[in-house]
């Protein structure tokens, strides 16, 4: 109860406000094809981005991450997924590996990164920046593949959600439709 509590504060906040955070807007990062593009691209979407590995007993969520988006692509909502390979090596594939697998297996076609690393000494910056950022969640380092960050359209971290949150979760889907 206290964290719906603390949500829709922020949620509020957020919207009566219309405060923008331009930091993550900066970052340029590479598509899983090779193109590099800056999130500047999203601006104004409400954005899921999710580390994502292949050889992960989470890795069936491609499914329901594949399903919010065409279910609220429309709305102006994207997941973005960036594969890692930090958590026991459940990432071995190239680029373009991953995107056959995620393609072939999941018709996933949500944007997808290159490869990145998401915690330890070789951590990208983009999921520095996210991890530090406070929120009603949790922060602090991603402890497995398949975390998720939920930003709004001004570019806030509104949500973090562990590794065992379903894309079709209850809590997920209201917490999307709310900041859509």
């Amino acid at each position: 109860m206290k964290t719906m509590i603390t949500l829709f504060t922020l949620i509020g906040f957020l919207m009566i406000n219309g405060e923008r955070n331009d930091t993550l807007f900066q970052y340029e990062l590479d598509l899983i094809n090779g193109e590099t593009i800056t999130l500047e691209e999203y601006r104004g979407e409400v954005l899921l981005i999710v580390n994502t590995a292949s050889e992960c007993g989470f890795t069936r969520q491609y499914s329901g991450l594949q399903e919010l988006f065409e279910a609220y692509s429309d709305k102006g909502f994207k997941v973005l997924g960036f594969p890692a390979n930090n958590f026991g090596g459940q990432e071995p594939g190239s680029d373009e590996e991953i995107a056959v697998f995620c393609e072939v297996n999941f018709g996933v076609n949500f944007p997808l990164f290159s490869k990145v690393s998401v915690r330890g000494e070789d951590q990208h910056p983009f999921f520095e920046t996210l991890t530090n950022w406070e929120n009603p969640d949790f922060s602090g380092d991603i402890s497995w593949n398949f975390e998720k960050f939920l930003i709004d359209r001004n570019g806030n971290l509104v949500r973090r959600f562990n590794t065992r949150t379903e894309p079709d979760s209850e809590e997920m889907i209201s917490a999307i439709e709310a900041v859509l």
